[in-house]
């Protein structure tokens, strides 16, 4: 892991103030002290591999705190191992520190980043730090493990299938504009869904004994639920009536004039770091919700009170 090549910085100390102690004396990490890492091996297991980046003013507010941008990072990394269905154990960074960031920015962020680590029980193998006249940058792949030949695709589902989502939708595009101040958030609540979701870990088991594909809910239900569609070479139907929401979603719902036209917001606004998956009809997922079916032909059909409504892109388009 090398460091930001600034003059008179000690770089090697550096790393060893801020990242050594998340190793978690993971030996192949060598403590941070060598340019590559060793990953072990898990006999009967195969090793996922993710990687994500994160942006400031993309997927982070300017001036965001420096904790939350780290455990951010880690838990996108983290909700795309949970729909693969894998059990994740170390990752490796890369971080771009903007000009004006000092000591005190640097260790804030080191710290979020190992309360996470030490939430979700993996380790720091390695990565490398540099600086940047900006914006603010990092990324982070994440490594897990699932039993061999194991791990839940995109592709598989089937017509017939049916198509369920985890947890609810909905609350990450709210709480972005909540962070932006477009709409009240009194408790906050929106705006800690936004700024630190949380990975659906919890559902390793249940995809790997029923789920016939999966994504993750990064870009916007409808957009991800997509990306199963192309990938099966199926479609999907989704009824927008049956879409799991929280209290607060609700809330907000029910103040808005045009009902089918929120739902889709909700459905299309990202950031809510669920899992959308198929499983065949006698499956039962527990904390998840069967919000419609698989079908033969291709894309996403996305249905309100009984109409065919026109979901647009979908969710987020990076490019």
């Amino acid at each position: 892991m090398s460091g930001p090549r600034t003059p008179g910085a000690d770089e090697f100390s550096e790393i060893a103030r801020l990242f050594r102690p998340l190793t978690g004396g993971a030996a192949g990490a060598f403590e941070l002290l060598d340019d590559a890492a060793v990953v072990p091996q898990r006999p009967g297991c195969d090793l996922v591999v993710t990687k994500d980046a994160i942006v400031e003013g993309v997927h982070f507010p300017a001036g965001e705190a420096p904790g939350l941008v780290a455990q951010k990072l880690l838990r996108v990394n983290l909700s795309d191992l949970a729909a693969k269905a894998a059990e994740p154990f170390g990752c490796f960074l890369a971080v771009a520190w903007p000009a004006g960031f000092g000591r005190a920015e640097r260790q804030a962020f080191a710290d979020g980043l190992g309360d996470d680590l030490r939430t979700f029980g993996l380790d720091l193998l390695g990565g490398d730090t540099v600086v940047t006249p900006g914006p603010f940058w990092a990324s982070l792949t994440a490594l897990g493990w699932v039993p061999q030949g194991g791990m839940v695709r995109r592709a598989g589902a089937r017509p017939g299938n049916i198509l369920w989502v985890s947890g609810v939708i909905g609350d990450g595009g709210l709480g972005l504009a909540a962070v932006r101040g477009e709409i009240a958030d009194a408790d906050g609540c929106l705006a800690e869904r936004y700024r630190r979701p949380t990975p659906r870990l919890d559902l390793r088991q249940t995809l790997r004994a029923v789920a016939t594909a999966a994504a993750d809910v990064s870009d916007g239900l409808v957009a991800d639920a997509g990306h199963i569609a192309t990938a099966s070479g199926v479609r999907l139907v989704i009824d927008l009536d049956r879409l799991p929401l929280s209290a607060e979603a609700r809330r907000w719902l029910a103040a808005q004039p045009d009902r089918p036209a929120a739902l889709l917001r909700l459905a299309t606004g990202g950031d809510d770091y669920e899992v959308v998956c198929t499983a065949a009809t006698d499956a039962e997922l527990a904390g998840c919700t069967a919000i419609g079916e698989v079908v033969g032909g291709e894309g996403v059909e996305v249905r309100c009170a009984g109409q065919r409504l026109d979901p647009g892109p979908g969710g987020w388009r990076h490019l």
